[in-house]
């Protein structure tokens, strides 16, 4: 499990070099917007702050990614981390170790997200019961699960806003 780095001037300079100017500077942008999250007591401000961070983060990767956002009882960002990764067409989640980083966090709640890089941001049928699994893995311990997105090329789904658990 690795906490999200930040985009070393390095790496904005061989994007630059690669995609050009547009692109370094939508990286630069990303990495502005992962550093007000990462930012101990952040707030999150809105569920759309969220989602763009979160499609900023994960649309361009090329392999599944479920990474965590540990909360505060008043929504203060404590961390955002990749917990797990996986390969083009799925990643495998371990309950126990979810459970594990949200107490060593101390956090009171979670977002969770993850990308289909197959573009498409409708939630699967095991990506609701994963999303159960982990809540009810976590209310043992009383964490709450607030939302789970599903990140497609160009949207990003909420469980929660489509009533899916």
């Amino acid at each position: 499990m690795e906490t999200l780095i930040a985009v070393s001037p390095e790496t904005v300079r061989q994007i630059r070099q690669q995609y050009g100017e547009d692109v370094a500077l939508i990286s630069a942008a990303m990495e502005c917007l992962a550093a007000r999250f990462r930012e101990k007591g952040a707030a999150l401000s809105s569920p759309s702050a969220v989602r763009d961070y979160l499609r900023l983060l994960l649309t361009p990767l090329q392999h599944e990614v479920f990474m965590g956002i540990f909360v505060d009882a008043q929504n203060h960002v404590l961390a955002v981390e990749e917990l797990f990764r996986g390969t083009l067409t799925k990643t495998s989640v371990y309950p126990r170790e979810v459970v594990k980083r949200a107490l060593q966090h101390n956090a009171a709640a979670l977002i969770f997200a993850h990308n289909h890089p197959s573009g498409t941001a409708e939630p699967s049928g095991s990506d609701v019961v994963l999303t159960r699994t982990l809540q009810q893995a976590l209310a043992l311990v009383d964490v709450k699960v607030l939302d789970h997105f599903v990140i497609g090329a160009r949207a990003a789904t909420s469980l929660v806003e489509r009533g899916l658990f």
